[in-house]
C-alpha cells in the first residue's frame, strides 16, 4: 500500500524529510506559502551531505483544501505558527488519518490532542524527533548538513509510554525507503527529554552569547553552562518520570550528557535553528522548547533555575526583536 503524506510546512526539517519520503515511493503532497511558484515549477532540491538529490515534480499546494485525502499530515511548522493548525489541518483529516508532528521541544502532542478533544481521541498521534542540521537556503532548496536520522514515538494520552503500533512500523517503513535511518521508541515524552538535553543548552545560549555550535564548545565558560544547563535537564526529565510512573525507572542515562558534548564537538559549524530565526528577525520557540519543559519539571518537583533563567532571558530577547520593526 502506498500512502499519502502531507508536509504541512515545507521549510528545512519539512523538505528534507518530505523530499526523502517521495525519493522512497511515497505519496507527498507539500503545503507551501513563500516558495509556493518556484516549487510548483521547479520541484525541490536537496544538497546533502549524504549525495545531493533534486525531484523536479513534486505535489505542490497553496491550500491543504487541493488535496487529496490523507493518510499521515506531517506538521513541519514551526511551534509559533501552531495557531494556525487548526485551520490548516481541517481539510485533510479524515476519521483515519493520523498526524505525526516533528516540530522542536516538549508537550506537542499533548497541544494538539487537547484540539482535537473527543472527537479526535482515537486518531494517532505520532511524535518524530529529527536529529539533523540542515537548513534552507533559498526557495525550494534546503542544504542538509550533518546527521539526518529520525526516532518516532506514538503519543500515549495518560502520558504513559505506548508502545509501537503496526501504522508506526508502516511509517517506519516507508522513511526507510526514502533513506533516512530509523529508531523506534517505546516512551516518546522521554525521547522527548532526551532532545532536550541537547536542545536547551544549544539553541538558547547559540542566541544568548552570538554564537555557533563550534564558538560555543571552543568557549570554557559557555561549555561549562551547556553541560550544567544538561546536567539539569537530566535531573527534570528523572523527576517528571517519577511523577508520572512510580517505580518505572523513566530516566535518562547520565553518561548521555558527556556523550552529546562530543558530538557537538565534532560537528561541522551550525546556527541552530533558533540562531537562525533570531538571525531572520522571526518569533523564538521559547514556549515549547523552553517554557512547556519548564513548567512540567517544576510541577513535578524539579528545581531548574538554569532553565528559569535562559527562559526568562530568551522571552525578553523575543519581545524586544517582535517590537523592532524589520
Amino acid at each position: 500500500m502506498t500512502r499519502r503524506y502531507a508536509i504541512v510546512g515545507t521549510g528545512a526539517v519539512g523538505g528534507y524529510y518530505g523530499a526523502c519520503l517521495q525519493r522512497g515511493g511515497a505519496e507527498v503532497y507539500f503545503l507551501l506559502r513563500s516558495d509556493y511558484d518556484h516549487v510548483a515549477q521547479h520541484g525541490l532540491v536537496i544538497e546533502s551531505v549524504a549525495g545531493d538529490f533534486a525531484l523536479p515534480q513534486v505535489q505542490a499546494h497553496h491550500s491543504a483544501a487541493t488535496m487529496p485525502p490523507i493518510d499521515v499530515a506531517i506538521i513541519a511548522l514551526k511551534t509559533t505558527q501552531n495557531g494556525l493548525l487548526p485551520e490548516l489541518l481541517a481539510p485533510i483529516l479524515g476519521p483515519k488519518t493520523a498526524i505525526l508532528t516533528l516540530q522542536n521541544g516538549f508537550g506537542i502532542e499533548d497541544e494538539l490532542a487537547a484540539w482535537m478533544g473527543a472527537a479526535g481521541a482515537d486518531r494517532a498521534i505520532f511524535g518524530g524527533l529529527c536529529i539533523i542540521c540542515a537548513n534552507k537556503v533559498g526557495p525550494g532548496t534546503i542544504r542538509h548538513i550533518d546527521y539526518g536520522s529520525v526516532l518516532l514515538g506514538q503519543y500515549g494520552r495518560d502520558r504513559q509510554p505506548a508502545g509501537v503500533s503496526p501504522q508506526l512500523e508502516a511509517i517506519e517503513q516507508d522513511f526507510r525507503a526514502g533513506q533516512v535511518a530509523v529508531e523506534l521508541v517505546n516512551d516518546l515524552r522521554l525521547a522527548r527529554w532526551r532532545k532536550l538535553v541537547w536542545n536547551i543548552p544549544f539553541n538558547g545560549l547559540s542566541v544568548v552569547m552570538n554564537a555557533t555550535t563550534t564558538a560555543m564548545m571552543a568557549d570554557p565558560n559557555i561549555r561549562q553552562l551547556a553541560e550544567q544547563l544538561m546536567v539539569e535537564v537530566l535531573a527534570a526529565a528523572r523527576r517528571d518520570g517519577e511523577s508520572l510512573s512510580p517505580g518505572q525507572d523513566r530516566q535518562l542515562p547520565g553518561e548521555l550528557v558527556a556523550h552529546m558534548l562530543a558530538h557537538t564537538e565534532h560537528m561541522a559549524p551550525y546556527r541552530t535553528s533558533m540562531k537562525i530565526d533570531f538571525d531572520e528577525g522571526r518569533p523564538l520557540e521559547v514556549e515549547a522548547i523552553y517554557g512547556n519543559p519548564m513548567r512540567a519539571a517544576q510541577a513535578a518537583g524539579a528545581a531548574v533555575p538554569k532553565i528559569e533563567m535562559l527562559y526568562h532571558q530568551l522571552k525578553a530577547i523575543d519581545r524586544r526583536q517582535s517590537q523592532t520593526p524589520h
